[in-house]
């Protein structure tokens, strides 16, 4: 099982947002290097980004927002959602959800 999962929800329908495609980006010798990708399900769940226990260190989660606004015929100011952080105990499980609308993004640490 991953340590990393996210949970997209669209605050502006008040629902999941499904078939979003997000990807997890690792950071080595200052160079991005992609590890997963995959697309949230119909709970607007990407529950296994990597097959693999990750290490420690500088990670982002991307979300293709601008494809999921427009698949709907909605405007959005922001194309991609990034969430950058960082893993210092890889032993853990990371769950990011993100909070979605058209003109605004959040996100917390969930459990």
């Amino acid at each position: 099982m991953s340590n990393i999962s996210t949970h997209i929800l669209d605050t502006s329908l008040g629902k999941p947002a499904a078939g979003v495609r997000v990807w997890l980006e690792h950071e080595q010798d200052g160079l991005w290097r992609t590890l997963a990708e995959s697309q949230t399900d119909a709970d607007g769940r990407a529950r296994d980004l990597t097959s693999d226990r990750l290490l420690a260190g500088h990670y982002r989660l991307a979300a293709d927002l601008g494809a999921y606004f427009t698949r709907d015929l909605r405007e959005t100011l922001y194309a991609t959602a990034i969430i950058d952080f960082v893993i210092q105990d890889a032993a853990q499980h990371y769950h990011l959800p993100l909070l979605i609308s058209p003109y605004s993004y959040s996100t917390y640490r969930g459990s």
